[in-house]
């Protein structure tokens, strides 16, 4: 039996953001219902991979319900970033997403990262219920902030620090 077992049905307001310099950001997964605010730790490339996996389930949905009006993915950016309490309650381990055909809500289902191998029913885990243009909204502004890094090197691809970067394309050897 999980410790925590939250459904946030149907949240108010659900986003993504980083805080922190580019290459020291910490990213947030964090919803609202009401007066309650779950914040939840998540990694770039978890991020950057729900992103992306929101689109292709919204296209699923669009052809199995061809008679749904397509939600818009627009976002305005000051409404986008996390409110406090930014005390995230854990660190996220796997993501799925589902559909409820009858209330039209997608929902996220988050569980916890464990540092052991354990049943799924004993995970934590919170459930972000939301419409589809929440969804695509979430995953449009993730991939805008997920952009918003270091910059990348032309040369071998690899993000590039302030300080400097270390090209292994660059290195001195002559070809």
């Amino acid at each position: 039996m999980p410790t925590i077992d939250l459904d946030l049905n149907p949240v108010d307001y659900l986003t993504t953001d980083a805080i922190g310099q580019p290459g020291k950001r910490v990213f947030y997964l964090q919803g609202r219902k009401g007066v309650q605010t779950v914040t939840l730790l998540i990694e770039k490339l978890q991020l950057q991979t729900l992103a992306v996996g929101i689109e292709q389930f919204m296209v699923e949905i669009r052809e199995r319900l061809p008679e749904l009006i397509e939600a818009s993915a627009d976002y305005v950016e000051e409404q986008m970033h996390i409110h406090p309490p930014v005390d995230p309650l854990f660190r996220v381990g796997e993501i799925g997403l589902g559909y409820e055909a009858e209330s039209d809500l997608v929902v996220l289902i988050v569980h916890e990262l464990l540092g052991e191998p354990v049943e799924e029913e004993e995970s934590n885990v919170v459930r972000f219920w939301c419409t589809r243009a929440q969804a695509r909204a979430l995953a449009s502004w993730s991939i805008t902030l997920s952009g918003r890094g270091r910059p990348t090197c032309p040369q071998c691809g690899e993000s590039m620090d302030p300080e400097g970067h270390f090209c292994p394309k660059k290195n001195g050897h002559k070809h």
